[in-house]
């Protein structure tokens, strides 16, 4: 006969709302790992979509991702030349907002030239860019549809395509234009901003210009050697990918990154003190019966099981519950909630570690219950 389960019988409903209870506390510790691993997930989203092996960027600066980075458009022709690279692309990106269906909505908007690298490299639905201008590649998350149109600036898109999962580092929808465009876009001066300029006598503002450069290499080309012969140029500044993805993941999400674990650790504490305080009262209320076992003479391993046992039973109950809600849930929230086997192992495991650790203190209350009680 197993006490544990015997115990838990008996009291069906109460265990089980229990195991509801910390179900819910230990959804929400998952819910901040999932979302930790989604926040680096979709910061390099579009550097692993895009497939570049080299980032070139204006002299003194980390990139586009990190600070401001203006370099001349013709640096393309400039890298496309340079021994070990494949293809060259230009790449000119500006966070705006318009007018959406739900309201207002936030984009990162990624000018890049049909035919080189910089586009995005699988679509869900629908077309790439064409020749055409004003078209538009929208991810889904931005909410509209194939066909829908969306006034950015000052002139009006048309979405020819869709992707999946493309967004920018801080959750902004990701949309590809034509680079034409988002330089109209980004560096065009409006009507009366342009006549104020002709007026004191400024030469027209040139809008061939660029945020970065990336390249693609031929296959045995040396990252490294390629980004040093780069940085030769005084004027320029060379990321490798891997380079790319430390600075996102190390400098762009830092301080989100640590923010989310130190919640995270947070939650698990208290999970743990609330998981010791449920168990030590359950044991409280079966004094009695485990001062009857000791009078009978169960030894010692005995009821450190009952106590253990039950504290392990609800330990795995409140994690599936768990983790059936952050499932059933995680397409809702607003950022990426990402959670593989990987993750909910380890966390199954930190859980295991955390019912046993509490249980600890009940186990030795319980072994310290005098036999005679069972008599009063």
């Amino acid at each position: 006969m197993n006490l544990a389960l015997a115990d838990i019988r008996h009291g069906l409903g109460r265990f089980l709302l229990t195991c509801a209870g910390v179900g819910l506390l230990m959804a929400v510790a998952l819910s901040m790992v999932g979302i930790y691993q989604g926040l680096v997930r979709e910061a390099l989203a579009l550097t692993r979509s895009l497939g570049a092996d080299l980032w070139v960027v204006e002299a003194g600066t980390r990139g586009p991702f990190a600070e401001a980075s203006r370099i001349p458009g013709d640096v393309r022709e400039m890298v496309a030349r340079i021994p070990g690279v494949a293809a060259a692309g230009s790449l000119a990106l500006r966070t705006v907002e318009a007018e959406g269906p739900r309201g207002r909505l936030r984009l990162q908007v990624a000018g890049y030239e049909p035919g080189r690298p910089g586009g995005p490299a699988t679509l869900v639905v629908g077309r790439g860019l064409g020749g055409a201008r004003f078209e538009l590649v929208m991810d889904q998350r931005a909410g509209l549809p194939l066909g829908a149109t969306l006034t950015l600036g000052r002139d009006r898109y048309r979405i020819v395509g869709l992707t999946r999962g493309l967004v920018a580092s801080g959750g902004d929808p990701l949309a590809f234009v034509t680079l034409r465009d988002s330089q109209d876009m980004q560096f065009r001066l409006s009507p009366p901003a342009a006549r104020r300029a002709a007026a004191a006598g400024a030469a027209p503002a040139a809008t061939d210009i660029v945020n970065a450069v990336i390249a693609r290499l031929h296959p045995g080309a040396d990252a490294d050697a390629v980004a040093a012969n780069l940085r030769r140029w005084k004027h320029l500044a060379a990321l490798t990918a891997t380079e790319q993805e430390d600075l996102l993941t190390k400098s762009v999400v830092q301080r989100a990154r640590l923010q989310l674990g130190m919640f995270t650790v947070v939650l698990l504490f208290v999970s743990g003190v609330i998981i010791a305080l449920i168990i030590y009262t359950m044991t409280m209320d079966k004094r009695r019966e485990i001062a009857t076992l000791k009078l009978i003479g169960a030894p010692d391993r005995t009821i450190a099981g009952l106590v253990l046992q039950q504290a392990m039973l609800l330990g795995a109950l409140g994690f599936t519950a768990a983790v059936a809600l952050v499932f059933a849930v995680r397409d809702n929230f607003p950022r990426a909630v990402e959670l593989g086997p990987a993750e909910i192992a380890v966390m199954a495991g930190v859980i295991a570690t955390i019912c046993l650790a509490a249980s600890l203190v009940s186990i030795r209350t319980a072994l310290r219950i005098d036999p005679q009680q069972a008599l009063g």
